[in-house]
């Protein structure tokens, strides 16, 4: 199991199912939307397709920003 400054990756998948996740060979956080493209209207409020973080507390902070701005939004709601 791998672990992130207090974060379980594990966790941090099963909290946000719609995301595959991975680190670079220099320790940054990457995020990226699975079986979605997000179209013009969804990026232009604010949802990206992948975010990433140098460190696990914000990595964790924009997944959460993210969840919030697509709520209400159907499929990028994850």
């Amino acid at each position: 199991m791998q672990q992130t400054s207090g974060h379980d990756l594990s966790t941090l998948r099963a909290s946000f199912p719609g995301w595959s996740f991975f680190r670079s060979d220099t320790g940054a956080f990457y995020a990226t939307r699975r079986g979605v493209q997000l179209n013009d209207a969804e990026l232009d409020a604010g949802l990206q397709q992948t975010v990433s973080a140098d460190d696990a507390d914000t990595f964790v902070a924009l997944l959460h920003e993210q969840h919030l701005r697509g709520w209400g939004r159907g499929r990028a709601n994850t």
